[in-house]
């Protein structure tokens, strides 16, 4: 059984380390904004295996540290998840959902229809691009 639903902060963080930051400590992945973050977690059979972060400013919505459990990549959860942010976002009355991607996971963005900015920037020498997508 799938279930989304918004969680606590702290509960990202061990996932959000496992996926995107494996070989950095913990407070690497904790951001000065997730107190006003909105979290979902996707749970499978009550586990956790997907996690996305959104930060509301006024019209906009970024999502950040979107990580689904390595083992379960490609099944459909991400898609799941994201699919639950853009409509989470439209009744919200939000206009544009934003993020900063990793440049290889690009296409995954596209088929949900986000569009490509010319601002990129390297990270512990990862490259990302900022993708949007206009919602009304």
């Amino acid at each position: 059984m799938i279930i989304i639903k918004k969680i606590p902060t702290a509960e990202t963080y061990p996932l959000r380390q496992a996926v995107l930051w494996p070989n950095q400590p913990i407070s690497y992945i904790q951001l000065a904004e997730d107190a006003e973050g909105i979290h979902f977690g996707l749970f499978k059979n009550k586990q956790l295996i997907s996690v996305i972060s959104l930060f509301i400013d006024g019209e906009s919505v970024q999502f950040r540290k979107f990580a689904t459990h390595t083992d379960e990549q490609g099944r459909g959860y991400g898609t799941d998840l994201l699919q639950h942010t853009i409509d989470f976002a439209t009744t919200e009355n939000i206009k544009l959902l934003w993020c900063n991607a990793r440049v290889d996971k690009t296409n995954f963005y596209k088929k949900f229809g986000f569009q490509e900015t010319s601002k990129t920037y390297i990270k512990k020498g990862v490259k990302f691009i900022i993708l949007e997508k206009v919602l009304h």
